[in-house]
């Protein structure tokens, strides 16, 4: 017998009485004029919301639509799912019939979480639909701030009661509901905090577990020893990883959504002389903000930058060490080129955010999916805009000018100190001087530094002591005010919340064309670009500290001064 025939998106939405008919043949048109899934342009065109969409998902899918509102949920129902875990995988417990387990989701594409609540309830567990709203306002009647106030004594308190977890057995282990609520809870504390990156550390006597916040680790309440293989098999079956396999690299992603945001995490194992370490990078789509407008940029830089997106070919080089923001102001930039008009591909390793009607390629050098392989190929595209994740060779560097000098912008990333150097680093490559000055439109150097917290800022005079510590004059420093942050429970006794971007713009004018031309060294090629405009990342730092938004300290760390 054959299987009944899903209902249509558009046939739920009308019987939902949330859009009619004219509605859909609305959409319909534009589906087979520019293709897309109905929902999504319904959405577009402001006929229903992303959350009647995730409902019709849901009913289409065969859940039971359950109103939250109109539900009482017991005490013990509640305790079935611990609150770290609601809130990770945003559901609510809803009742209990026949041993089975009920909870409530707001997206029906999450239900392969319901085979965690399965580990953690210790039973059967289905699931039912409701609205996104109503989940939020029931999780926090159910738990109020329970999973935020939470700590990791007393997760750790929680599982020790749960008894000792055999480590021989790894797949065992890493489905253990004492080591899944661990997990969830570490990856909780990591979103909330903001926490870019999560270290999960084995030593001989000890298991450290950091998170980076605002580009600085932190180390939490160390997990017992006992729990390092059981915890980072988890990590490793989450990302689809070999948890056999301890003796060579491994690299993974996983995808969540926490506390109701999609979150990625790319995941790097490394076997070390203690057992695997392993490093979690959190990319929170909500906490970047990929826009121009809202990474650092002063009003004079952004002009600057918007400029260069104008320009028809050429190069644009964003420089910078690991962990600077060179990604995102790359995003940020490509996000501001963004519109029907102009075809953007992108080759990235790996892509760290998916980009809306942007073509972006992962790298994959173990199967030849190099960046020259796919720079060849991309150039029969059609492309106005080309992002090269990272140019790392000659051959790269070569097919990215060759792509420039046919008529294409092109974005890429170096690792370098500071604009200057990025010319005499890709002459070192083996780039010719007269090719160069032919392509390059701008490089610009940056680094991250972090914001003095607005909960705990003080300002306070600076004397000579600062002024040495900038190496400036101490006359420039005459009625200015400075600020530092005491430190607070808003950022945890830090003084710092959040980072912004400190940027050095190197605009090639055509005194610099003819000095890269003639092959001049860093130093002549720095002083020539200061004399062209340039400020150089002390200079930009320092007027970041004059307008409070940093620290000395922060200024002197990540710049050093220019000579």
């Amino acid at each position: 017998m054959a299987a009944p025939r899903r209902k249509l998106i558009g046939q739920i939405l009308k019987e939902q009485r949330w859009i009619h008919e004219g509605h859909v043949q609305e959409a319909l048109a534009i589906q087979r004029e520019k293709g897309g899934p109905i929902g999504r342009i319904l959405i577009s065109l402001g006929r229903i919301t992303a959350a009647q969409l995730n409902l019709a998902l849901g009913i289409q899918q065969g859940f039971q639509v359950v109103d939250l509102d109109r539900v009482e949920i017991a005490a013990d129902v509640a305790k079935r799912v611990d609150a770290s875990s609601a809130t990770v995988f945003k559901v609510v417990p809803v009742r209990i019939e026949d041993g089975t387990l009920f909870v409530a989701l707001a997206d029906p594409l999450n239900v392969h979480f319901l085979d965690e609540l399965r580990v953690l309830s210790g039973g059967e567990v289905r699931g039912l639909i409701a609205d996104a709203d109503q989940i939020d306002r029931k999780l926090k009647q159910l738990y109020g701030d329970q999973a935020a106030g939470a700590s990791m004594k007393g997760v750790l308190d929680e599982v020790g009661r749960g008894g000792p977890i055999d480590a021989s057995d790894k797949e065992a282990a890493a489905h253990a509901a004492p080591v899944v609520k661990l997990l969830n809870f570490i990856l909780f504390q990591a979103v909330r905090d903001q926490a870019s990156d999560i270290h999960l550390e084995p030593f001989e006597h000890e298991f450290k577990v950091r998170y980076r916040v605002d580009g600085v680790l932190y180390e939490m309440e160390p997990p017992p020893l006992s729990l390092a293989v059981p915890l980072i098999s988890r990590v490793k079956v989450m990302a689809n990883l070999d948890i056999a396999e301890t003796r060579v690299p491994q690299d993974g992603r996983i995808e969540l959504a926490i506390g109701g945001k999609a979150v990625d995490l790319r995941v790097s194992t490394l076997p070390t002389l203690h057992g695997e370490s392993c490093v979690m990078r959190v990319l929170d789509r909500s906490v970047v903000a990929l826009d121009l407008g809202r990474i650092g940029l002063t009003e004079a830089d952004k002009k600057s930058i918007e400029g260069l997106l104008d320009k028809p070919h050429g190069i644009v080089l964003v420089t910078g060490p690991t962990g600077s923001g060179k990604t995102t102001t790359l995003y940020s930039m490509l996000n501001q080129s963004n519109d029907p008009s102009m075809k953007i591909i992108t080759t990235e390793d790996p892509v760290e955010y998916d980009l809306d009607g942007i073509v972006q390629i992962p790298i994959n050098e173990e199967i030849g999916v190099t960046y020259a392989a796919v720079l060849r190929t991309i150039l029969r595209q059609d492309p106005d805009i080309i992002l090269v994740g990272e140019t790392r060779d000659l051959e790269t560097a070569k097919i990215a000018i060759e792509a420039s000098l046919t008529g294409h912008l092109v974005f890429s990333t170096l690792h370098t100190n500071d604009a200057p150097s990025a010319v005499v680093r890709l002459v070192d490559l083996g780039i010719p001087p007269y090719l160069l000055a032919a392509t390059l439109n701008a490089i610009v150097a940056q680094r991250l530094v972090r914001r003095v917290c607005r909960g705990c800022r003080r300002e306070y005079e600076p004397g000579a002591e600062v002024a040495a510590q900038l190496e400036i004059d101490v006359a420039t420093l005459a009625g200015k005010r400075f600020v530092f942050g005491e430190g607070c429970d808003e950022c945890a006794r830090t003084g710092y919340k959040g980072r912004v971007a400190v940027f050095e713009i190197l605009q090639i004018t055509p005194r610099l064309r003819r000095a890269i031309l003639d092959n001049q060294p860093q130093a002549q090629l720095r002083a020539l670009a200061i004399e062209e405009g340039m400020v150089g990342l002390r200079e930009a730092g320092v007027r970041r500290i004059f307008e409070g938004v940093t620290t000395v300290e922060e200024i002197v760390r990540e710049t050093f001064l220019e000579g």
